[in-house]
């Protein structure tokens, strides 16, 4: 039984959460929902357009269906107003994904006034569609299934809709199967996504969320959120605050967080914070972190777990352990990585491309003897007159002292061009005493991010014509090169 005081002092958590804007709106809501609406509109015209391509019989024509799940924060519905919609385009059995999702659905998006930004990932482990709508950016996958129609609100777990599926479409699907595993298993749902909601502003706050830093992703807290809520099924919100960092500040890392025991997890994970998927109990999170990152996560826990040991306490206050970390404070030494264009419109591709492979840095970083706090956010340089991102790299005291960046910017430009032949800026690494830093470093304002979501990644690249392989004089679309 919840006492009073647990209920209280729960409240006064969540109250804290939305004055302080950590809760999307009503209509911020209200516009997501309305936009996958629309997404799902067009993916009917789609395949059904790419239907009547295959000659199909008209009444396949008429009944031809696709589907958009969601996933990851949005899925969860633990997100923010930044946030991105994770999705997978789930198709029938004759569409394809070089053809109809990458040049047909592609040109349809491309065309439409409230799509911008939008660019093929074609060689990842997760073929996706990036784009953004309506301001908000959007990361869609590709499923086929072995039907000849998908219901809107299919049911990945029926084995009737999942027999026989490739490869490629499974791994679209994994996202979805840990969001429904997830909501399957959490003996409370709305307390879960309030402790969700809680760890994600607590993480953000301290510079502890950002996969392509070597930090936490969604996926990870979300998991670490659930194992609590399963262990402590009756417990009050603040209990579970508690109770979350208690758990992963005296984990035996590198100990598996296991969800679901399965007798013999598989050998061999190199994870410094291996986390069981839910949905997958012989697989774990894909991650990128680093001996750097570990170190400052683990610290960042044990301070969470001494801000909550007694929440009830009467001078207790949340906001001490939702403080944003105090970089400038921290560290006597940065790194400053500036990543700059000659105009705005090539800025947002060069700095989602650089972030991408942030991860070869650190790693290059640490094989120099430099431990570094990779600050995921984002500056301006205001005395350099062209586009520009800055990034401050907290180094840990004591390592690195003789560190030459030359060879990691070297190492890192070569890692940068694998991949992307024409690159479109420049990058120059630093190092910066925290006596230096600008007392004018300006935090990129929405208005700039909004910019570099709405980035052309399509800049100066060839569209060449491509003609269906079942019909070999029919213009499907364009491709770019």
């Amino acid at each position: 039984m919840v006492s009073q005081i647990e209920l209280e002092s729960s409240d006064s958590l969540l109250k804290f959460i939305r004055d302080n804007a950590l809760l999307v709106s009503p209509e911020e809501q209200l516009r997501r929902r309305n936009l996958i609406d629309k997404l799902k509109q067009i993916l009917m015209t789609w395949i059904r357009r790419v239907a009547y391509q295959r000659r199909l019989p008209q009444n396949q024509i008429k009944d031809a269906s696709a589907t958009l799940l969601v996933y990851g924060p949005y899925g969860l519905d633990v997100y923010a107003a930044d946030s991105n919609i994770d999705a997978v385009c789930v198709v029938p059995c004759f569409a394809s994904l070089a053809e109809d999702f990458f040049i047909v659905l592609y040109n349809m998006l491309a065309g439409r006034p409230e799509v911008s930004g939008i660019h093929c990932v074609k060689e990842a482990k997760v073929p996706l569609m990036q784009f953004t709508f309506d301001g908000i950016l959007i990361d869609m996958a590709f499923a086929k299934l072995q039907v000849t129609a998908v219901p809107e609100n299919v049911d990945i777990s029926n084995p009737s809709f999942i027999k026989d599926i490739d490869e490629n479409s499974w791994a679209s699907l994994s996202g979805v199967r840990v969001k429904n595993r997830i909501l399957q298993t959490v003996p409370d749902v709305k307390i879960f996504q309030e402790l969700l909601q809680c760890v994600k502003s607590w993480a953000k706050r301290r510079g502890v969320y950002s996969d392509l830093f070597g930090l936490f992703g969604g996926i990870e807290l979300a998991v670490l959120a659930a194992f609590v809520c399963m262990k402590n099924p009756s417990d009050s919100l603040v209990n579970l605050i508690s109770i979350f960092f208690k758990t992963f500040a005296f984990w035996p890392w590198p100990e598996a967080v296991v969800v679901e025991d399965v007798g013999v997890l598989p050998p061999g994970t190199r994870a410094l914070m291996p986390i069981q998927l839910p949905s997958s109990p012989d697989e774990y999170c894909h991650s990128n972190m680093t001996t750097s990152t570990f170190n400052k996560i683990r610290s960042e826990f044990r301070r969470g777990y001494r801000q909550t040991q007694d929440p009830f306490k009467p001078q207790f206050e949340w906001g001490h352990l939702f403080e944003p970390f105090p970089y400038s404070k921290s560290y006597l030494r940065f790194i400053k990585i500036c990543v700059s264009t000659y105009n705005n419109v090539e800025l947002g591709t060069w700095v989602h491309w650089v972030k991408s492979r942030f991860h070869t840095l650190l790693v290059k970083l640490e094989e120099m003897h430099a431990l570094c706090d990779p600050n995921p956010t984002e500056y301006i340089d205001v005395s350099i007159q062209i586009p520009n991102i800055v990034f401050y790299w907290g180094l840990v005291p004591g390592r690195g002292d003789n560190l030459d960046l030359n060879t990691a910017t070297n190492d890192f430009m070569t890692n940068l061009s694998i991949g992307y032949p024409n690159i479109p800026g420049s990058l120059s690494l630093a190092l910066v005493q925290a006596s230096q830093l600008p007392k004018i470093m300006q935090l990129a304002t929405d208005d700039i991010k909004a910019q570099l979501r709405l980035s052309n990644f399509n800049y100066q690249q060839q569209m060449i014509p491509v003609y269906s392989t079942h019909s070999p004089h029919y213009l499907v679309g364009y491709s770019a090169t």
